[in-house]
């Protein structure tokens, strides 16, 4: 994540994770948990995992600029989720167009619980662990 475009994420001020290049306008829950957070303009999401670890996901980078537009939320705050629920659909042609990146961050925001956060490198699949806590 520290190579992202994005100085706070790259920065890790807000907390260790992995970056993503999205393939597809999906975005599925990375743990069994609860909502949090949905922002109104449906760029970022706070996840509450069942074992307790904070997790944002940032779609995309300065797309709160976007004002919701190419957003469409699947879950809302207090609703539980299962790893693999789709949570958020994104029109990434319509992020592209507006000159803006895709790059989807996925932070651990409470890191600092956690002796280590370590991303995976390489292409995942919904489902696929690519953040390991210890």
């Amino acid at each position: 994540m520290t190579s992202v475009s994005d100085p706070v994420f790259a920065s890790e001020a807000m907390g260790k994770g992995e970056a993503i290049e999205p393939t597809e306008g999906k975005v599925f829950s990375p743990v069994d948990g609860s909502v949090t957070v949905l922002a109104e303009t449906g760029h970022a999401i706070g996840l509450l995992s069942n074992a307790g670890a904070e997790i944002l996901i940032h779609i995309g980078i300065d797309t709160v600029e976007l004002a919701g537009k190419p957003f469409t939320p699947h879950v809302k705050v207090g609703q539980t989720v299962k790893k693999g629920d789709l949570i958020m659909e994104v029109d990434l042609d319509a992020v592209v167009a507006a000159g803006k990146k895709t790059t989807t961050m996925v932070v651990v925001t409470n890191t600092d619980e956690y002796a280590s956060v370590t991303g995976h490198d390489g292409a995942v699949k919904a489902g696929d662990p690519f953040i390991d806590l210890a």
